[in-house]
């Protein structure tokens, strides 16, 4: 009896719906070709240093993360940058100002999702590029004296551009999920934890908790293979309350509730208040009360209070992607609506001037 070679055949079982994978550069390569200077490493290490001071209550000064919902526009991310300079330097007493400089974007469903990922806009995905990007801005933003802090989403990312970072978020969507809890336990920078859509902080303080012990995890190294990653856990997290779909949680009766909750397990005690999202029940413009609000608490001497976010751009408001890229209005988001700089500005002086 003959047997045909098809009898042997198996139906497919895997990647029955992947139609494309491309080689992706390696960290090592990255960093070859954009390499981390002295004067940039110092700027990080020690803005990482300060916030850390900050978070232990052994600086007085105010955490600032601003800029940005999205990069989008390397030449407007610069300009932005020039921009907020000068305000760095004119506060620097009272606050660190830390400019966010986001490339990975958490969608509910669908849209684009940053600039790593899709650094053309035109769903043509060039990673490669994107990553390129990234890490080509952060340097130059660094080597100007302007720290960066970003959301980190996908844990490959980090070994391409975390040792460029200064301050971190582990988003409201992310904070529940084991793999951004085992990836923020191997982290160089503080991490600040959101809490959750629904605004509920226990989320977030499991995953402080989580964060702050020893891992062991699927991931890759310098040169790009897949690796076992071993970890010691990150100590300088904190939480971010950023409001949700029950309301806002930025008042003083609820910061003060957080706190206590932080002080019973043994976790710091000082939060950070995002100004967009919940708090800002999604009006870009509110933002202004929720600092005005922090403002106030910051002046009645208010201790449970570490920092804010604000999310700024060149032009205030926000924009949709078209077809014609041409027709985008230089310096607005293309996801949340931001405050514009000379908004602002006049926040900032407003925070620096609350603060004894």
């Amino acid at each position: 009896m003959v047997i045909s070679p098809e009898h042997f055949m198996v139906d497919k079982t895997s990647d029955l719906h992947v139609v494309d994978t491309r080689p992706l550069l390696s960290p090592e390569s990255l960093h070859h070709d954009l390499p981390l200077d002295a004067e940039s490493a110092d700027l990080v290490i020690q803005t990482r240093k300060r916030i850390r001071s900050i978070l232990s209550n052994n600086d007085q000064r105010v955490l600032v993360i601003v800029g940005p919902c999205s990069v989008h526009d390397i030449k407007a991310a610069k300009e932005y940058a020039n921009k907020l300079k000068p305000l760095r330097h004119r506060y620097a007493e009272k606050l660190e100002i830390v400019m966010r400089v986001y490339f990975e974007k958490p969608r509910t469903t669908v849209g684009w999702k940053g600039l790593i990922n899709d650094p053309h806009l035109d769903g043509s995905y060039d990673i490669n590029t994107g990553l390129r990007q990234a890490r080509s801005l952060l340097l130059e933003l660094a080597r100007s004296g302007i720290p960066s802090a970003t959301e980190l989403l996908d844990p490959v990312v980090p070994q391409y551009i975390a040792d460029l970072i200064s301050w971190t978020a582990i988003g409201a969507r992310t904070t529940e999920s084991q793999t951004h809890r085992e990836m923020a336990s191997g982290l160089s920078m503080p991490i600040g934890y959101k809490n959750g859509t629904d605004g509920t902080i226990d989320i977030a303080i499991n995953a402080m908790q989580a964060a702050s012990r020893p891992h062991h995890f699927l991931g890759i190294n310098q040169e790009g293979f897949a690796s076992i990653v071993s970890t010691t856990g990150n100590p300088d997290g904190h939480l971010v309350l950023r409001g949700g779909n029950q309301g806002t949680n930025y008042d003083y009766k609820s910061v003060l509730n957080v706190s206590e909750q932080l002080s019973k397990v043994g976790l710091p005690t000082k939060v950070m208040v995002d100004c967009s999202h919940g708090n800002s029940k999604k009006d870009y413009r509110r933002q202004a009360d929720v600092l005005r609000e922090i403002a106030r608490q910051l002046k009645e001497d208010s201790s449970n209070v570490m920092g804010v976010m604000l999310e700024s751009h060149l032009v205030e408001g926000n924009q949709k992607i078209t077809k014609d890229l041409t027709s985008l209005v230089y310096g607005q988001s293309i996801t949340d609506a931001c405050i514009d700089m000379d908004t602002t500005e006049s926040l900032l002086d407003q925070l620096a001037t609350a603060l004894r």
